[in-house]
């Protein structure tokens, strides 16, 4: 079993240097936080302010109803959205277009039947921002829009129903495809194009900013980029394999010209991992990979020529929305999401955590100081831990990105950002130590939350389950 120093361990920055210098790791970091330096400063566009580089990034909560609609839950997690201080919110929510997309069957769909409460979603976030800050003047707030794809499961929890851009010759077995009937027709795909449509204009009519065309983890945006091997319209060049954003973006431009768009994007992908004997992970392929969209052909590197290539279609399309990810988290999560404890139905991390974390950076930053037009959103910071404010700082101020995207640390320490921000110091006791508890329950058909540190989830039912499911992993 690889053994990695904890990141609780390094107390002081000396400490982190060092643990980088073992690694091989060249990663900005800066000793002495300034609470009015680059995190604090505004971005400014025509038709919209942020007011400081934090960015909350969507995740999916397992904790809707089984129609679509949030719940308390829900309304809880978006109130904290509002108070945390991040002036960008990039989704906040993974929401369906259309239920059959839905990666749960808990998951929010936006229709008109839902449309007020998702609407209401917005209202209560930037209630939430303004009681503890005041204004709303420079607070941008979107909404993820999706369909899950390989990794739809849209009416029970326990069965996965895909509808694919293609047939993969790994990840057809593990969510059960035996034969075609799984992948979608150009026609499928145009009527999924009109469902994308008339969900931004229902974003715009609930008063998002602007709206995320999902192309990132594996889900079905993503999946296009890869479709190499995909006849018709939409697989095989990469004119085609980029068709299905062109039809979305032009179809909301002329139905909801108020409306900004933006990309969750993984700039690049690796092979399927499975864990090895040992459970540490491993590769599912052996010899050439060719099915990671940034990728090197290897399937354990990446190569950001078509990034790039990409990149220069969202400028061509008058995006400048751009947020950065990698991998899936149902396929190479060590390398998605960097973390030091597997979900119950992962992998042991085949290195260190903090080699994912800086491939993710120094991608991005390759991508943001090529494209220094855009406004560019990094992720993988939660690992960082006590040092992200550090890191978070120094890419800024290296202008290797814009914006510091928080995912899970937002769960146990919804208001991180505004502490930094305020020259406090960090609690540590709601840092986010990547247990991985907030992916291990919905694996095993929970809600996601923090079930560590949050008390609010400290006192739910689920948590006994999840310590038992844990215990036997």
């Amino acid at each position: 079993m690889p053994q990695f120093s904890s990141m609780s361990s390094l107390k002081r920055f000396e400490d982190f240097q060092q643990r980088l210098s073992e690694l091989g790791i060249t990663l900005p970091a800066e000793r002495d936080f300034e609470a009015t330096g680059p995190l604090s400063q505004t971005i400014k566009r025509s038709r919209y302010v942020i007011g400081n580089r934090f960015c909350i990034l969507p995740m999916e909560g397992w904790d809707g109803t089984s129609d679509g609609r949030p719940t308390e839950l829900v309304r809880r997690r978006w109130r904290n959205f509002g108070l945390s201080g991040a002036k960008l919110i990039w989704g906040g929510e993974a929401v369906a277009v259309r239920p059959d997309g839905r990666a749960n069957p808990n998951q929010l769909v936006l229709n008109e039947d839902t449309l007020p409460e998702i609407a209401a979603l917005r209202d209560i976030l930037a209630h939430s921002h303004k009681e503890h800050f005041s204004t709303t003047d420079d607070l941008l707030v979107g909404l993820q829009l999706t369909h899950s794809g390989r990794f739809a499961r849209p009416f029970d929890k326990k069965r996965l129903e895909p509808r694919v851009a293609y047939r993969h010759p790994i990840l057809d077995g593990r969510v059960g495809i035996n034969d075609d009937q799984a992948i979608l027709s150009d026609d499928d795909i145009k009527r999924l194009i009109d469902d994308f449509i008339r969900a931004g204009q229902q974003a715009q009519r609930a008063g998002f900013a602007f709206v995320d065309i999902k192309h990132c983890h594996g889900y079905l945006g993503h999946e296009f980029l890869s479709g190499f091997d995909r006849p018709g319209e939409f697989g095989g060049t990469f004119e085609n394999r980029t068709r299905f954003l062109r039809e979305v973006v032009s179809g909301i431009r002329a139905t909801a010209p108020e409306l900004d768009i933006g990309v969750r994007l993984s700039i690049f992908d690796f092979m399927p991992f499975q864990p090895g004997p040992d459970r540490v992970g491993q590769g599912s392929a052996s010899g050439p990979y060719r099915f990671a969209f940034g990728g090197d052909g290897t399937g354990l590197g990446y190569e950001l020529s078509e990034t790039h290539q990409f990149i220069e279609q969202l400028k061509k399309l008058d995006i400048d929305l751009l947020c950065t990810t990698a991998g899936s988290p149902y396929y190479n999560p060590h390398m998605q999401r960097p973390a030091a404890f597997p979900p119950s139905d992962g992998y042991l991390p085949p290195e260190d955590p903090l080699i994912g974390v800086a491939r993710q950076i120094i991608a991005t930053g390759e991508l943001k100081l090529r494209h220094p037009s855009l406004i560019v959103v990094g992720s993988a910071y939660s690992y960082l831990q006590e040092w992200l404010p550090n890191v978070g700082q120094a890419v800024v101020r290296a202008g290797w990105a814009d914006s510091i995207g928080i995912g899970r640390m937002v769960l146990s320490y919804p208001d991180l950002p505004a502490d930094v921000l305020a020259g406090r110091p960090l609690r540590r006791k709601n840092i986010c130590r990547t247990f991985s508890d907030c992916t291990t329950a919905p694996r095993n058909g929970m809600v996601s939350g923090c079930y560590p540190l949050d008390a609010y989830y400290k006192e739910r039912p689920e948590r006994a389950e999840l310590q038992k499911i844990k215990g036997e992993m």
